[in-house]
């Protein structure tokens, strides 16, 4: 049985965070089904790097009012076309997708082709909260803003 505010903040997830390591938390869109979290990568889908070779991950829930709750050690797990919990959990997670072009089935269909249903079970205790202020330094980035003098329109004149 895991802890009561990750059973209460997994229930309200349609978002969590998954870092894996000591790498950066992606946002990814989910859907909560029996205590876990069921997400899927892939083309045409959402990207987290390493996560679909994992065993474990960080997820971090958000609150009702936007604000992280909690963060807590998971176990990754690979949902494969073969396993009898793909039809429910995969049909069930595309009806969840927003702008899914065609049916649920057939996006299942396709995401048994082309990409990765993952499993996301709570694996221990909730980690301590720092000051809760869940700063994290900017990622690098190659883009540059180029600081420029303010453009006028028209011309200012002094009386």
């Amino acid at each position: 049985m895991s802890h009561p505010l990750v059973e209460e903040a997994g229930k309200k997830a349609a978002i969590a965070w998954v870092a894996v390591g000591d790498g950066p938390a992606y946002a990814l869109w989910c859907l909560p089904q029996d205590g876990r979290l069921h997400v899927v990568l892939g083309p045409g889908e959402q990207s987290a790097p390493g996560l679909a070779e994992a065993a474990a991950a960080t997820v971090t829930l958000r609150g009702d009012h936007g604000g992280a709750v909690v963060a807590y050690p998971a176990a990754v797990e690979r949902i494969t076309p073969e396993d009898e919990r793909w039809a429910s959990i995969a049909v069930t997670l595309a009806g969840k997708r927003l702008n899914a072009p065609g049916t649920a089935e057939a996006l299942a269909a396709r995401w048994a082709q082309e990409c990765v249903l993952l499993s996301l079970a709570p694996a221990g205790e909730p980690a301590a909260r720092g000051d809760g202020s869940e700063r994290a330094e900017p990622r690098p980035t190659p883009a540059a803003n180029a600081t420029r003098k303010p453009f006028r329109l028209h011309r200012v004149r002094r009386r």
